[in-house]
């Protein structure tokens, strides 16, 4: 004989009724907070209404060209499901606010100012301000520890004079590398990765040469007790970030760009050199996260899925190295 569900209910004895109820009501109520996530690597811009979709690891397959011949496209959305973009500032302002709120994502941002005001305003919890700098030209010294010492900004980032065509290690940039020591402040640095297979057409003083790790030795050594983390880890090179973090105690990496961009394959084997070398507890997560808002669950899952990492490992990368790195307080986060 078959039961309706109600007539099913009503044969049950009392004792499996309080059992049906109670596994219905916990059914009921909202999921359980996700755990807290830093991603030390967000730029801060607003959405673009002429922006492409984006399919994730579209760098599987970047094909050459000639001085003579269309510059090939290092944008792929030849895929099932692309990421779409933010069209407008207000689209990508609600997506922030729901990672911040949905997802549990606390952000260090840096880029257009007013935009990083607005979204620490909306979220000053979940927003972490960075100020960028990349060449003398843009900010003098004095201005800068004028910034730094208003307490807004709570790091140094993104430096990236390796698309200026010079060295980190620039006597240019030194300066402003005193500064954060002095006042505590971390730096982040691009290093590595940032050619997409055309850089010699879209970034002309771009020199794969500039994103050596080794190059960051010199400024370390004239500063002893900033505490910096290589952008992208430093991709491709594994060997030489491997010895500047042995060599340095202060010295992290985030898993930013390359994360969402290159072959899966190659990302996991990247990040698998890494943790076989020792430096879990220095692996920080991060996206690069511009315009396609969902590049965080993407890349999210990227760490997720990777069974070559333990639970405690995931929760390192995802939040305990940054916040002993930022000397943040975990319990806030609860």
């Amino acid at each position: 004989m078959k039961f309706s569900t109600y007539q099913f209910i009503a044969k049950v004895t009392p004792c499996c009724f309080l059992f049906f109820s109670f596994v219905f009501t916990t059914n009921a109520q909202e999921p359980k907070k996700r755990l807290p996530i830093i991603d030390v690597h967000v730029h801060a811009m607003g959405g673009n209404p002429n922006a492409s979709p984006l399919c994730p690891w579209f760098l599987k397959d970047m094909p050459g060209s000639g001085p003579n011949q269309e510059p090939p496209s290092f944008i792929n959305n030849d895929c099932i499901s692309p990421l779409q973009p933010a069209r407008s500032d207000a689209e990508m302002d609600a997506a922030i606010l729901r990672a911040n709120k949905e997802l549990n994502v606390t952000m260090v941002v840096s880029g257009d100012a007013k935009v990083i005001h607005r979204w620490h305003k909306a979220a000053p919890d979940h927003i972490i301000p960075s100020l960028g700098i990349s060449n003398a030209n843009e900010m003098t010294v004095e201005a800068f520890r004028d910034s730094l010492s208003t307490g807004f900004y709570k790091v140094m980032g993104e430096v990236a004079p390796q698309y200026q065509g010079m060295s980190p290690s620039d006597m240019s940039l030194d300066e402003y590398f005193g500064v954060a020591e002095e006042l505590g402040i971390p730096v982040g640095i691009h290093m590595g990765t940032g050619g997409n297979g055309m850089a010699n057409i879209t970034r002309p003083k771009y020199r794969a040469s500039l994103g050596q790790p080794f190059l960051l030795e010199d400024m370390l050594a004239r500063h002893p007790k900033l505490k910096i983390w290589v952008m992208h880890a430093g991709y491709p090179m594994a060997d030489q970030m491997i010895a500047l973090m042995g060599a340095n105690a202060y010295v992290y990496v985030d898993l930013a760009g390359f994360i969402w961009s290159y072959p899966l394959e190659e990302i996991h084997a990247y990040l698998k050199r890494l943790v076989q070398a020792g430096f879990a507890k220095r692996i920080m997560y991060g996206t690069d996260l511009m315009m396609w808002p969902e590049l965080l669950e993407t890349s999210i899952e990227v760490i997720e899925s990777a069974n070559y990492l333990s639970e405690e490992q995931k929760r390192d990368i995802f939040f305990n190295n940054a916040v002993r790195f930022f000397n943040l307080d975990a319990s806030k986060f609860e």
